[in-house]
Protein backbone atom coordinates (compact mmCIF):
# COMPACT_ATOMS: atom_id res chain seq x y z
CA UNK A 1 0.00 0.00 0.00
CA UNK A 2 1.14 3.60 -0.93
CA UNK A 3 -0.32 6.87 0.14
CA UNK A 4 0.67 9.82 -1.48
CA UNK A 5 0.08 13.26 -0.50
CA UNK A 6 0.46 16.60 -3.11
CA UNK A 7 1.86 19.86 -2.37
CA UNK A 8 3.33 23.07 -3.58
CA UNK A 9 0.72 23.76 -5.86
CA UNK A 10 -0.37 27.66 -6.28
CA UNK A 11 -1.55 30.74 -8.01
CA UNK A 12 1.13 31.62 -11.00
CA UNK A 13 1.61 34.92 -13.44
CA UNK A 14 2.44 33.77 -16.58
CA UNK A 15 5.98 33.09 -17.34
CA UNK A 16 6.26 31.88 -13.85
CA UNK A 17 7.72 28.56 -11.60
CA UNK A 18 6.38 26.15 -9.49
CA UNK A 19 7.13 23.10 -8.05
CA UNK A 20 5.00 20.44 -6.65
CA UNK A 21 5.84 18.01 -4.67
CA UNK A 22 4.31 14.80 -4.00
CA UNK A 23 5.28 12.43 -0.42
CA UNK A 24 4.45 8.70 -0.31
CA UNK A 25 4.19 6.64 2.85
CA UNK A 26 4.94 3.28 2.93
CA UNK A 27 8.11 1.11 2.92
CA UNK A 28 8.62 -0.16 -0.64
CA UNK A 29 8.58 3.40 -2.49
CA UNK A 30 11.81 2.61 -4.40
CA UNK A 31 9.31 -0.35 -5.70
CA UNK A 32 7.22 2.35 -8.17
CA UNK A 33 7.55 4.11 -10.71
CA UNK A 34 6.10 7.35 -10.48
CA UNK A 35 4.10 10.05 -12.59
CA UNK A 36 2.30 13.28 -12.90
CA UNK A 37 -0.60 13.40 -14.41
CA UNK A 38 -3.17 17.36 -14.47
CA UNK A 39 -6.74 17.71 -15.57
CA UNK A 40 -8.14 20.48 -16.42
CA UNK A 41 -12.38 21.65 -15.99
CA UNK A 42 -13.83 19.89 -18.49
CA UNK A 43 -11.61 17.76 -19.82
CA UNK A 44 -10.16 14.41 -19.39
CA UNK A 45 -7.00 13.39 -17.20
CA UNK A 46 -4.17 13.73 -18.75
CA UNK A 47 -0.11 12.47 -18.98
CA UNK A 48 2.20 15.15 -17.64
CA UNK A 49 5.72 13.12 -16.84
CA UNK A 50 6.89 10.11 -15.26
CA UNK A 51 10.05 8.99 -13.62
CA UNK A 52 11.44 5.20 -13.18
CA UNK A 53 11.93 3.40 -9.75
CA UNK A 54 15.71 4.43 -9.73
CA UNK A 55 15.28 8.45 -11.48
CA UNK A 56 17.29 7.15 -14.26
CA UNK A 57 14.60 7.40 -16.95
CA UNK A 58 12.06 10.47 -17.52
CA UNK A 59 9.60 11.34 -19.60
CA UNK A 60 7.63 13.81 -20.84
CA UNK A 61 4.07 14.81 -22.63
CA UNK A 62 5.52 16.91 -25.94
CA UNK A 63 2.99 20.14 -24.20
CA UNK A 64 5.81 20.19 -21.30
CA UNK A 65 8.97 18.86 -22.34
CA UNK A 66 11.90 21.64 -22.02
CA UNK A 67 9.57 23.64 -19.51
CA UNK A 68 9.16 20.67 -17.04
CA UNK A 69 11.36 18.45 -15.44
CA UNK A 70 10.32 15.71 -12.98
CA UNK A 71 12.83 14.22 -10.49
CA UNK A 72 12.74 12.08 -7.26
CA UNK A 73 14.15 11.60 -3.45
CA UNK A 74 14.22 7.87 -2.83
CA UNK A 75 16.14 8.82 0.27
CA UNK A 76 12.90 11.01 1.51
CA UNK A 77 10.45 9.36 -0.82
CA UNK A 78 9.08 12.03 -2.58
CA UNK A 79 8.73 12.98 -6.26
CA UNK A 80 8.77 17.10 -7.72
CA UNK A 81 7.74 18.30 -10.91
CA UNK A 82 9.50 21.69 -11.67
CA UNK A 83 7.29 23.72 -13.43
CA UNK A 84 9.16 26.52 -15.51
CA UNK A 85 7.52 29.10 -17.92
CA UNK A 86 4.09 28.26 -17.03
CA UNK A 87 1.10 28.95 -19.46
CA UNK A 88 -2.33 29.30 -18.44
CA UNK A 89 -3.28 26.40 -19.91
CA UNK A 90 -1.00 24.45 -17.78
CA UNK A 91 -3.61 25.45 -14.75
CA UNK A 92 -5.28 22.23 -14.00
CA UNK A 93 -5.45 20.12 -11.03
CA UNK A 94 -2.39 18.24 -10.73
CA UNK A 95 -2.59 14.06 -9.18
CA UNK A 96 0.54 12.22 -8.82
CA UNK A 97 0.46 8.60 -8.88
CA UNK A 98 2.61 5.38 -8.35
CA UNK A 99 2.67 2.55 -10.50
CA UNK A 100 4.60 -0.82 -9.39
CA UNK A 101 7.54 -1.03 -11.65
CA UNK A 102 7.15 -4.64 -12.40
CA UNK A 103 3.99 -4.22 -13.84
CA UNK A 104 4.25 -1.02 -15.48
CA UNK A 105 7.41 0.94 -16.93
CA UNK A 106 8.77 3.22 -20.10
CA UNK A 107 5.98 4.25 -22.29
CA UNK A 108 3.61 2.74 -20.96
CA UNK A 109 3.98 5.14 -17.68
CA UNK A 110 1.65 7.61 -19.85
CA UNK A 111 -1.16 5.42 -19.77
CA UNK A 112 -3.61 6.27 -16.49
CA UNK A 113 -4.85 3.03 -16.25
CA UNK A 114 -1.24 1.72 -15.54
CA UNK A 115 -1.12 2.93 -12.09
CA UNK A 116 -1.74 1.61 -8.49
CA UNK A 117 -2.77 4.68 -6.54
CA UNK A 118 -3.11 8.32 -6.40
CA UNK A 119 -3.10 11.03 -4.35
CA UNK A 120 -5.77 13.87 -3.96
CA UNK A 121 -4.05 16.20 -6.32
CA UNK A 122 -2.75 19.96 -5.96
CA UNK A 123 -4.51 22.97 -7.56
CA UNK A 124 -1.87 24.67 -10.05
CA UNK A 125 -3.56 28.21 -11.38
CA UNK A 126 -1.43 30.20 -14.23
CA UNK A 127 -2.62 33.94 -14.66
CA UNK A 128 -2.47 35.70 -17.96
Amino acid sequence: QVQLVESGGGLVQAGGSLRPSCAAAGRTFRSYNMGWFRQAPGKEREFVAAVSWSGGRTYYADSVKGRFTISRDNAKNTVFLQMNSLKPEDTAVYYCGAAESSRAAGTWLGIEGNYDYWGQGTQVTVSS
